[in-house]
């Protein structure tokens, strides 16, 4: 009688366990890696919002203050730097896109989160859409506020960043964004609100969809080139070529311009006032700096529109670039990559209206 007690309840624990293994082998497989920003910030009081420390929080914390991600997925976690986003550069930027495609290559590794910091998280997310080589979900994700705030946005944004990595419905739209239950692309998201939980926006061209119930919607997708389509191969680069950003302005001088070229900048973006319009003070000095082989590309401080080639400037006579919608930080990304490629100012052009 007492076997037979026995015997049930380990054929109940048996039937429990097995009914657990068969639950996650139907969970997709997400890694989770973690570069610092808000999401892992803390805050000296739970009311805390500004003023805070970003990067504190360790990956397998971020996972474990969110008990529900493990049932949508089978959850990896992964610390590939730690620290504030303002700090993001180039070998960063290398060092976490090599990492993406390596673990993207594994048939154990159905999608990726990356936990980012949102000052830079546009810039890092357009990156990755250049150079990633897979069509598997990747998506990054942040906070707007602190673990310690008492409204700390950071772990339904993890939540539903999971849940969109391990969906199908993700495969193959590129380097998405997702804060505050909407999905951006990388090409066209950008930061508009210094803190608010609805800054991330595609102000012209609108966000891609929303995460409603535990479920992603898209509505529609980028039709630019990306991800596993980019011809961007970063698998062999150590370094990216110098290219720096000048703004535009009323009474601007060509001192920033200068220092930059003298600095060795192999391209500039000029984010110039409306449709990227050039200072007469500061053309003769791109000019020169065109001479000496410098790549110039005409952006827009605007932040919506397209920049019309030959519009403000003949772009032809001058042999400049136009970004096409491309804010100035983006073009500055898509240049340094164009430059591992080619110099030609005209198949530059053709890169910029592809991607």
């Amino acid at each position: 009688m007492y076997s037979k007690k026995i015997f049930s309840q380990f054929l109940l624990l048996a039937c429990v366990a097995f009914a657990s293994i068969a639950h996650a082998q139907k969970l997709p497989n997400v890694t989770i890696l973690a570069t610092g920003g808000t999401i892992a910030g803390t805050g000296a009081t739970t009311t805390t919002t500004v003023g805070y420390t970003a990067a504190k929080i360790g990956v397998e914390a971020l996972i474990d203050a969110v008990p529900e991600l493990k049932k949508v997925a089978n959850v990896k976690g992964e610390q590939v730097f730690q620290i504030a986003s303002e700090n993001m550069n180039n070998d960063y930027w290398l060092k976490l896109a090599k990492r993406v495609n390596v673990l993207l290559a594994q048939d154990d590794v159905d999608g990726i989160v990356i936990t980012h910091g949102t000052d830079t998280i546009e810039e890092t997310a357009y990156f990755l859409n250049l150079t990633v080589k897979s069509k598997k979900p990747v998506v990054i994700v942040g906070a707007m506020r602190p673990s310690t705030a008492i409204s700390a946005d950071g772990p339904i944004n993890l939540y539903n960043a999971v849940l969109l990595a391990g969906s199908k419905e993700a495969i193959g739209k590129g380097v998405l964004v997702t804060l505050n239950d909407q999905i951006n692309g990388a090409r066209e998201v950008t930061k508009t609100n210094t803190s608010t939980l609805d800054t991330f926006k595609t102000p012209e061209l609108g966000f891609l969809g929303y995460i409603q119930g535990s479920k992603p919607f898209f509505y529609r997708q980028s039709t630019r080139k990306n991800t596993a389509d980019s011809e961007f191969d970063i698998s062999k680069l150590d370094s990216l070529p110098q290219v720096d950003i000048v703004y535009g302005y009323a009474n601007m001088n060509p001192i920033a311009l200068n220092a930059f070229v003298a600095a060795g900048a192999k391209g500039i973006i000029h984010a110039g006032v409306g449709d990227g319009s050039l200072n007469n003070t500061v053309l003769p000095s791109l000019v020169e700096a065109h001479k000496k082989g410098v790549i110039i590309v005409r952006a827009s401080r605007v932040g919506q529109g397209i920049v019309a080639r030959n519009g403000e400037a003949d772009d032809d006579k001058l042999d400049f670039v136009v970004s096409d919608t491309l804010n100035a930080q983006k073009a500055r990304i898509l240049l340094m990559l164009a430059l591992t490629k080619t110099n030609d100012t005209k198949e530059i052009q053709k890169i910029f209206y592809q991607y």
